[in-house]
């Protein structure tokens, strides 16, 4: 597999070599070896979701308190959708950017996002299907959002998505600006920290994260 950085630090795009014949395909999506060489830590994986979306749903801007916060590995894994990765972490050199990726299944592409980002993607097609492996169990209380239509994020919506379908959580959750005035937000300071006792903890590190 290729691990391509994304314009947000601590941000991967991954690209899986496939392997077809009359059959079908098979391909590694994840593999724990190899991001721990890009990120520099195993991720210790505590759940795996799935959502499945109607065209034109937008799910997200999602993030989590650091410590631990959650980040994710990310896939498309039937139809499509373009995935955003905001840098939300207050003092940041790319605070309030964000970057996409586009994951289907037809690439079969995946992103990295770490603990701090923000994450959201819009469905472009009916019942886009997205797998996603997290590193921390929901937690409601530490649990927070961005609305996604927030102007100063500025995310840009593709044509296919067609009209936007959002939920009143998303569509009521405070902008950027307002989010950082209310302290929801993290830093890049903390976020840098965590990363950093993680990086620490991974040779002592008996169980893995695979």
């Amino acid at each position: 597999m290729q691990i391509r950085d994304l314009t947000i630090p601590d941000a991967y795009e991954i690209t899986p070599k496939q392997f077809g014949d009359d059959r079908g395909v098979f391909l590694e999506w994840y593999r724990f070896d190899r991001l721990e060489e890009k990120i520099g830590h195993r991720l210790n994986l505590a759940q795996a979701n799935t959502s499945v979306s109607k065209r034109g749903s937008v799910r997200g801007i999602h993030f989590a308190d650091i410590p631990p916060s959650q980040a994710k590995y990310v896939t498309a894994v039937h139809g499509a959708v373009l995935d955003f990765i905001i840098d939300i972490r207050v003092g940041s050199p790319t605070y309030g950017q964000w970057d996409s990726v586009l994951l289907d299944d037809t690439d079969r592409r995946a992103v990295y996002i770490a603990e701090g980002l923000g994450h959201c993607f819009v469905a472009l097609t009916d019942n886009a299907t997205v797998s996603y492996l997290v590193t921390s169990p929901f937690t409601p209380g530490r649990e927070h959002g961005i609305n996604p239509l927030d102007p100063e994020v500025g995310l840009v919506f593709p044509p296919e998505a067609g009209d936007l379908l959002l939920s009143p959580k998303d569509t009521d959750a405070p902008g950027l600006a307002a989010a950082a005035a209310a302290g929801l937000l993290p830093t890049w300071d903390a976020a840098r920290a965590y990363y950093e006792t993680l990086n620490q903890a991974t040779p002592n590190n008996e169980n893995g994260g695979n």
